[in-house]
């Protein structure tokens, strides 16, 4: 996997809304303390405009993530909210620049759409973090904002959680994958979805019914998803509905029922997804899962870098330029002490 390069005070962030329109008002607290972080803010052109519930037309978002994707200053692109919409324009974009030059791109829920496409096709780790629209409104800090920060300026990671009773033990490393349950079953078949074998996928949801919960965890796993798991790791589920006839079971325990037969660790509870606090997830990255009765941790590895264009080529051109000079040498040498 490539590890897009971190930011410094003074580098470019981008806000683009690829779903449910924004207001300026919603979007300043962001502003507000993303600059106070030493980094310069642009934002799409469209960004509050507003067409039914999106921010603008399907043509209007994609043109904005399009710009901030080819857009060499920007060294990471936040999606504002989520809702929906990202599934409508996915295929309208053109990848080619961002694979050269890559960026963190950074979002949650709807967002899922853009983590899966990136990590599946391009192998180009992303960020499952806090948006513009979920930062604290006064514009101060909080446990979400802290953690984006830390990821984005270049720490790696790492989380210990409280035990819960249905957390199964057992220690693995692996790439994570994964988002938004429902944004995972609707990416089910299509050239967006990640191959999670051998992988640890986290899920979490919000605002659904049960029985909608039991029917994605099934698709999951009727397609092999599920399987063929390295570890689950499962965040928030959050306002889960029930019809008047109860389903009979929490969301928790409905994916506990479906992955049971399966040997490998499951970890319930991290706080990230919808929650108060969203801890940033480094998608595509390995990680350490490590499940004991009394606790919970995931601990994120240290990638390097990802190379730019030039330090390419650098590298490329090192051993010929080395190459050269030996064969040089020998030839000099030969010149001077065994040619007549």
């Amino acid at each position: 996997m490539i590890t897009p390069p971190y930011l410094s005070p003074g580098d470019t962030i981008a806000i683009v809304a690829t779903g449910r329109k924004v207001s300026a008002a919603e979007m300043e607290p962001a502003i507000s303390l993303l600059t106070s972080w030493g980094l310069k803010v642009v934002t799409g052109p469209n960004l509050y405009s507003a067409c039914d519930q999106y921010s603008g037309t399907d043509e209007d978002r994609a043109s904005d993530l399009q710009m901030m994707l080819d857009d060499k200053s920007a060294k990471a692109i936040l999606c504002a909210r989520g809702g929906y919409g990202t599934v409508r324009i996915i295929d309208r974009l053109n990848f080619e620049a961002f694979c050269r030059n890559p960026k963190w791109v950074v979002g949650y829920s709807d967002a899922t759409v853009l983590l899966s496409h990136i990590q599946g096709n391009f192998g180009i780790e992303t960020l499952h973090a806090t948006m513009p629209i979920n930062f604290p409104a006064d514009g101060s800090e909080n446990e979400s904002t802290r953690s984006l920060h830390d990821v984005l300026f270049g720490n790696a990671p790492s989380y210990t959680l409280a035990p819960a009773h249905l957390n199964r033990t057992g220690n693995v490393e692996a790439e994570l994958a994964g988002g938004n349950l429902s944004i995972l079953y609707a990416l089910n078949g299509t050239q967006s979805e990640v191959n999670y074998d051998g992988k640890i996928l986290f899920i979490e949801d919000l605002d659904e019914y049960l029985y909608h919960i039991d029917r994605m965890m099934m698709t999951l796993k009727r397609s092999g998803k599920l399987a063929r798991l390295a570890g689950l790791v499962v965040g928030g589920m959050t306002k889960m509905n029930d019809n008047t006839i109860p389903f009979g079971k929490t969301a928790e325990e409905i994916v506990d029922e479906t992955v049971a037969e399966y040997d490998y660790p499951v970890c319930f509870g991290l706080p990230a997804g919808h929650l108060d606090q969203n801890l940033a997830l480094i998608m595509g990255r390995n990680v350490m899962l490590d499940v004991r009765e009394d606790s919970a941790s995931l601990t994120f590895t240290r990638n390097k870098q990802a190379m730019k264009p030039d330090g390419i080529v650098a590298r490329l051109i090192k051993p010929v330029l080395i190459f050269v000079l030996f064969f040089l040498l020998i030839y000099l040498l030969y010149s001077l002490l065994i040619k007549p």
